[in-house]
């Protein structure tokens, strides 16, 4: 019986090979027309069952017939999307509105961050001033 269900487990897992592979998990990049690349990454969950028994057959053969099955269920999640745009590269993640203030604002820091670069570097081309922050 367990050559049976080993073979049942091999089978199995080779299906869920061919379902999920690198290329679902990051996926293929998707070009903008403004220079912007988008790269999808997702989340996999999959779960797995089989089971197998051998049989007592009703006449009286040498082998006992084997009997099982296996199930899969695979489940893909987008969670977020990498954005490249020049050297500039965000991660702009896919997920449900934020519910508190300490959310909202703990979202937002990339945004300001970029914010204030921005504003330095407006500063320094204006004035031609080397500013160092560190």
């Amino acid at each position: 019986m367990s050559q049976n269900v080993s073979e049942l487990l091999g089978a199995s897992m080779a299906k869920v090979r061919e379902m999920v592979d690198a290329n679902t998990v990051v996926g293929t990049p998707i070009s903008t027309g403004d220079g912007t690349t988008l790269i999808p990454i997702s989340k996999i969950s999959f779960a797995m069952a089989s089971g197998g028994s051998d049989l007592k057959p009703k006449a009286a053969a040498s082998a006992l017939p084997f009997g099982g099955g296996a199930g899969c269920g695979v489940k893909i999640v987008p969670v977020a999307f990498l954005v490249l745009q020049g050297e500039r590269v965000r991660m702009l993640p896919i997920t449900e509105p934020a519910t508190s203030t300490a959310d909202r604002l703990i979202e937002q820091i990339p945004e300001l961050v970029d914010r204030i670069n921005e504003m330095i570097s407006q500063y320094r081309a204006e004035k031609k001033v080397d500013v160092d922050l560190a």
